[in-house]
């Protein structure tokens, strides 16, 4: 326990004085008696406590002082301020995302694929991955054109309901074309803006600043972008892109999602796999995250797209720091009740059955 304004105590002080000058101000009435047998005195509460109003009024400021003085408790608390990396996940949904890929041994699409592992990859799979909930993580997806479906954010639950939101484009579709070069320029505008982003969020959940100047800090940035295509519109090149994110210090990582795109198709010898489009631009690809500094991979299926994570959980680590500090909580107010429920019943008292009559 713990007084934030201790000096207000200081008035506790002023209580004698005020009973001393009370005392000398109101000399005590008597009438001598040589025989109280005498006199038909009856015992009273008002005769056994006859100060009793007056007692309750010092008590009552008594309280009321040390409502002022702001009684508090601390309870110790264990703050971590994050060091952390923020990600903007870019992925592909154009029609041959929806070729066949294994997941876990069952038969899924890409896109659900992606989805699946991109998951395990920010709130871990108690396996491989172990999570990244000091990541500020955000998604883009792209077709034709490239849109921002949830914002760079530390708030993780939120992006399982984004990841539904997302659908392959249909093949006869207008809009089935792979604009890469317009995905990485939209990923890197929203990561060089990300630490207003940041303070934005933090203003709107009324955060105080900790130590060190804020509650989290970015380490690095980058940018995960997934396909398994080519790039072929947009209004910017791939490299135009990468050159940008160099220049803002962020770092790309390609994966190469599924390779090829192959279809089944019945034949008189059986069912064959036929590759259908030209498939991942391999060279593109690892040129783009190799100016940048990062790294390109292919990934054929689940447990490969898991092992390219993994690796990229070892070259971007978030760090943790432990800061304690003591959290106080006000007990101001009951001692404030308390003394104005002492000058109510003072006053009550004073009123009726301790009133005095001039």
């Amino acid at each position: 326990m713990r007084f934030a304004s201790p000096w207000v105590l200081l008035a506790l002080f002023l209580i004698p004085l005020l009973l001393l000058y009370r005392q000398r101000r109101t000399p005590p009435l008597a009438l001598g008696f040589s025989d109280l047998a005498l006199l038909p005195v009856t015992s009273s509460l008002r005769g056994r406590f006859p100060h009793l109003p007056f007692a309750l009024r010092v008590v009552a400021l008594m309280l009321m002082i040390i409502a002022l003085a702001r009684p508090q408790a601390g309870l110790e608390k264990v703050e971590e301020i994050n060091q952390g990396v923020a990600i903007e996940m870019v992925v592909d949904r154009s029609g041959s995302m929806g070729a066949e890929m294994e997941y876990d041994g069952r038969a899924m699409t890409r896109l659900e694929v992606v989805k699946q592992v991109f998951a395990e990859f920010v709130t871990g799979n108690r396996r491989d991955l172990k999570g990244r909930p000091a990541d500020l993580i955000g998604l883009i997806t792209f077709a034709r054109y490239a849109d921002t479906i949830c914002p760079l954010t530390l708030a993780h639950g939120a992006l399982s309901g984004f990841l539904d939101t997302i659908h392959l484009v249909p093949k006869e579709s207008p809009e089935n074309r792979t604009a890469i070069g317009d995905a990485i320029a939209l990923a890197t505008a929203r990561l060089k803006t990300a630490e207003e982003t940041l303070a934005r969020q933090a203003g709107r959940a009324g955060k105080e600043p900790t130590a060190g100047g804020g509650d989290y800090r970015i380490k690095s940035k980058v940018i995960i972008l997934m396909t398994d295509g080519q790039n072929n519109t947009g209004r910017h090149l791939p490299e135009e892109a990468a050159a940008l994110a160099k220049e803002w210090g962020i770092k790309i990582y390609a994966i190469g999602v599924g390779g090829d795109e192959v279809v089944k198709v019945q034949t008189l010898l059986g069912t064959r796999m036929v590759r259908t489009g030209e498939g991942v631009d391999r060279e593109m690809l690892s040129q783009v995250a190799a100016s940048t500094g990062g790294i390109f991979r292919m990934a054929d299926d689940a447990e490969a797209l898991r092992g390219v994570y993994q690796e990229i959980d070892r070259l971007e680590k978030s760090e943790v720091e432990s800061v304690r500090y003591i959290d106080y909580k006000e007990y101001f107010l009951p001692f404030a009740v308390a003394a104005l429920l002492l000058l109510i019943l003072e006053t009550l008292l004073s009123t009726t059955l301790w009133r005095r009559l001039p």
